[in-house]
């Protein structure tokens, strides 16, 4: 099981690759021979999110077994999958993030990466900020009411 969490500030190359952090890499489960493959979509948020293959199945199965008479879940389905890729990690941990994928998040040279259980998003570090809670009190209230159930 992935478990993904922390906060690492990360460059990409001029090429517009990425690499993994550490503790990041160690936390992806291991490949079924081949190459380790992550698929990158497009945020909710001014983001990107990167699953490990298994964990994004587990999300595909959910969205495509929607049904596809349903206006709403075709609209789902279209908008949610239109922006996925499947990328690979090469012999030094990098993957390539497409260009399109990169202008949507903004992010140019710097990266926040950002684990949240069983992914990872990337964020352009100004916007992070802003998406940040900055009152503890807020905080506080959000976890006493999804947490204390």
């Amino acid at each position: 099981m992935t478990f993904f969490t922390s906060e690492y500030e990360c460059k990409l190359d001029a090429k517009g690759r990425l690499v993994l952090p550490a503790r990041i890499k160690a936390q992806l489960p291991e490949p079924d021979g081949g190459a380790q493959e992550l698929v990158i979509r497009r945020g909710f948020e001014q983001c990107l999110i990167i699953y490990p293959m298994v964990e994004f199945k587990k999300v595909f199965s959910k969205i495509s077994g929607l049904n596809e008479f349903n206006e709403e879940y075709r609209k789902l389905q279209r908008n949610f999958l239109s922006g996925v890729v499947t990328v690979e990690l090469d012999s030094n941990g990098r993957f390539l993030i497409p260009k399109n994928m990169l202008a949507y998040a903004q992010v140019d040279k710097d990266a926040m990466l950002v684990g949240t259980g069983s992914k990872v998003e990337v964020w352009n570090p100004s916007i992070y900020e802003k998406h940040q809670i900055q009152d503890p009190g807020e905080l506080s209230k959000l976890a006493e009411k999804y947490l204390n159930e």
